[in-house]
């Protein structure tokens, strides 16, 4: 066997690289050892004996491979692609519920073998092409809907361009796009999968319910779709319960034996080597960095159409990985389609690779719009664009008492307004204010007031984005009742919820449109004064200019080490955003989105603004511009480029991340005490600052203070209450 593998590889690459890269299936690179031996030996095995059995096999098993043949590709994309496509191997046969362990070596093991293979790919949905497809019309998604003029042109484009990014509006039904181009992907055999990124947990969970339900009419037997967000396990209707001593997992409906697809969802690491997944986008990036399992996260991940919902480039780190990423999936094969409401013409060049328009030419550009990678310029949407006009107003006072009181005079006018604040901080002050002032305006849920952020316990955000959506969704009901919402960012994507009125702290332009698609998104009657869609931005009381020395309510940067951190940093672009406001007061929607959004991000523009606003301006701006560079750069020292030999080792992959700065952690929450609302909770979330020397495995016990949970994390003792988490 080794006299015939130098011809396998064509002479050229070393045949210990290829055993190295063959052992290095446990998901980082082998490292060697000098010496004749090369590879570490264990006292336990004597592998020399069993490669000599090993190898008398091979050549009964495959007599081909001895045969002439054309050498092995010798680029480094086929290493990496190798090493990752061996490593999923690895995981799927090391699994005793398919493949129980045979104990002495069996000459005819591997017909058997090949025959458990078949059937436990199949099974698990790496190799389904045969499930069947109930039709290919927008109906097989939406039963009995057509579709918008968007969708339509979604439908319309090429299944054989790799590379699709739609930009609409908030509303236009860009997901159901996203799930008909699956299907017409999958029905011409482009695509064997689909994984659906989104931004924030909070958004994959409101996806993956969609998904489900849509699965089910567009296939039979449709798959169950697979919840990639760690610590949750959850496929289709069934969840997991808890892990058991064999490495698997027992679901609540028992049925784990009956729906082996879910497989991929009972490990983070086989999340993209399901058949369809809902999951955050750092789970998809995470095949682009120099991280444990790369390999086969990429691998795995070519079979399938990559969504990335809300696709934007105001994270420089961030978006370089997610450029790497999509290059190396579109190099495997694979195919990818890009949203967005707000995409600048800055990053959507960059994922095209294409010049930069200037600011005239990016405002001009057609929008609502599809834009295909062999194409250079947009395919525009045709027919007329659902619109909306919106009254934009900037208050200059962003305290809680002014916040609550102007949503409470609304509210008491039959309004049902959401209130979305930048921190959690201003979004508790501004919800006590309402609770004391009006409490029968305030949102309840379980028969109190409640609020929405990210310092909840995950099954209490849960049934928040229900409640949420039951007085704010498409159905709910039309009582002339007014009711105040208020939360976070948290309440600004995938929650399809409906306000008549919206009070919103400043914000950079891509999000402030965000927001405003949570205001009229649908068709109804609205109370008296409401008929027109009005959003008050409340911004700082003194200005801006304060804010390029401070950060205050998630605008402005903390400076430390010559670098800038914070929320929202771009102190230009928020100006930009603000004098926006002025010169436009009424707000045509989308169709004037592409103006907006390039009159505040694109570079011409934030230029001509500090040139005009003096030096203290212009300093920041470079400022902006270092920190976009210094997040570059710090990427591109993580990526795994695949362009480039296999490597020798990764760094400290402990330490590298999908997001800059600091991240919380999840704990557990011993004996699943009962919250506020009346849910058991197992586990939480940290803000970065409470997480400090935490490490994520300790485990949060509970106690009581009067009608307060109390969690004692660690050294630190923190609350629990219908306002959320709050430290002791």
């Amino acid at each position: 066997v080794l006299a015939a593998m130098p011809e396998w590889m064509g002479g050229i690459s070393p045949l210990t690289e290829w055993f190295r890269i063959a052992f290095s299936h446990h998901g980082r690179p082998a490292v060697t050892r000098s010496g004749a031996d090369g590879f570490a030996r264990s006292p336990q095995y004597d592998w020399i004996a069993a490669e000599t059995c090993m190898g008398q096999a091979l050549k009964h098993w495959f007599p081909s491979a001895f045969d002439p043949a054309p050498p092995l590709p010798q680029t480094p994309q086929f290493q990496h692609f190798f090493a990752g496509l061996l490593a999923l191997a690895d995981w799927v046969g090391s699994d005793r519920r398919a493949f129980p362990f045979v104990a002495r070596f069996q000459p005819d093991y591997w017909q058997q073998a090949q025959a458990l293979a078949r059937k436990r790919v199949q099974e698990i949905g790496l190799w389904s092409l045969t499930r069947g497809i109930r039709g290919t019309g927008f109906d097989a998604i939406l039963p009995g809907k057509s579709p918008s003029d968007t969708q339509r042109a979604v439908g319309q484009a090429s299944v054989e361009n790799r590379l699709l990014i739609l930009e609409a509006g908030t509303g236009s039904g860009k997901t159901e796009a996203a799930f008909w181009r699956y299907l017409l992907l999958r029905a011409a055999g482009q695509v064997e999968g689909l994984y659906f990124a989104l931004p924030t947990r909070a958004a994959a969970s409101q996806i993956f319910a969609r998904l489900d339900t849509a699965l089910q009419t567009m296939f039979s037997p449709p798959p169950e779709v697979v919840l990639a967000i760690p610590g949750l396990i959850a496929a289709g209707q069934g969840k997991g319960v808890r892990r058991l001593p064999d490495w698997s997992v027992l679901w609540d409906d028992d049925a784990g034996a009956e729906h082996p697809s879910r497989w991929a969802a009972e490990h983070a690491t086989r999340y993209l080597a399901a058949e369809v997944a809902v999951g955050t986008v750092d789970q998809a990036m995470l095949a682009a960095l120099q991280v444990k399992h790369a390999e086969m996260r990429a691998s795995a991940l070519s079979r399938s159409l990559l969504v990335i919902d809300e696709v934007h480039a105001s994270d420089a780190y961030m978006h370089y990985i997610q450029k790497t990423l999509l290059r190396e999936h579109l190099a495997l094969g694979g195919h990818a389609m890009l949203m967005s409401a707000t995409l600048g013409a800055v990053a959507r060049a960059d994922l095209l690779d294409q010049d930069l328009p200037d600011l005239e030419a990016a405002q001009n550009t057609p929008y609502p719009a599809v834009w295909l990678s062999d194409r250079r310029g947009p395919l525009a949407v045709e027919g007329p664009t659902q619109g909306k006009a919106v009254s934009v107003r900037l208050q200059q006072d962003w305290s809680p008492e002014y916040t609550a009181h102007a949503a409470i005079k609304a509210a008491r006018a039959g309004a049902r307004v959401l209130v979305i604040r930048n921190t959690v901080a201003q979004a508790v002050e501004t919800w006590r204010v309402a609770v004391a002032q009006a409490p029968e305006l305030v949102f309840e849920v379980a028969g109190g007031p409640a609020l929405h952020h990210s310092r909840f316990a995950a099954e209490d955000r849960q049934l928040l984005d229900r409640a949420v959506e039951g007085v704010l969704g498409k159905h709910a009901p039309r009582d002339g009742r007014g009711v105040i919402v208020i939360g976070t960012q948290t309440l600004e994507q995938s929650l399809d919820i409906d306000a008549d009125y919206l009070l919103s702290d400043l914000c950079p332009m891509d999000v402030l449109l965000q927001r405003i698609g949570r205001l009229h998104r649908h068709k109804r009657p609205r109370p008296e004064g409401f008929g027109q869609a009005q959003v008050v931005v409340l911004s700082p009381p003194d200005g801006l200019e304060p804010l390029l020395t401070r950060a205050e309510n998630g605008l402005g940067a903390f400076s430390g080490n010559g670098s800038l951190s914070g929320v929202y940093v771009d102190m230009p672009a928020l100006a930009a955003t603000v004098e926006q406001i002025a010169a436009h007061p009424l707000w045509h929607l989308p169709a004037m989105n592409r103006t907006l959004v390039e009159a505040a991000t694109h570079p011409d523009a934030l230029e001509t603004l500090v040139q005009a606003r003096g030096p203290q301006w212009q300093d920041f701006r470079r400022n902006v511009t270092g920190k976009t560079l210094a997040e570059t750069g710090m990427a591109g020292r993580v990526i795994l480029r695949r362009t480039q030999p296999f490597p020798e080792r990764y760094p400290d992959d402990e330490k590298i991340k999908t997001r800059i700065g600091d991240e919380g952690v999840v704990v557990k929450i011993a004996e699943a005490p009962q919250s506020p609302f009346g849910q058991h909770i197992t586990r939480i979330a940290l803000p970065p600052q409470w997480s400090r020397d935490l490490t994520g495995k300790e485990q949060a016990v509970p106690g009581h203070d009067g009608d307060r949970l109390v969690l004692q994390i660690g050294s630190g003792a923190f609350f629990y209450d219908r306002s959320g988490l709050i430290k002791d």
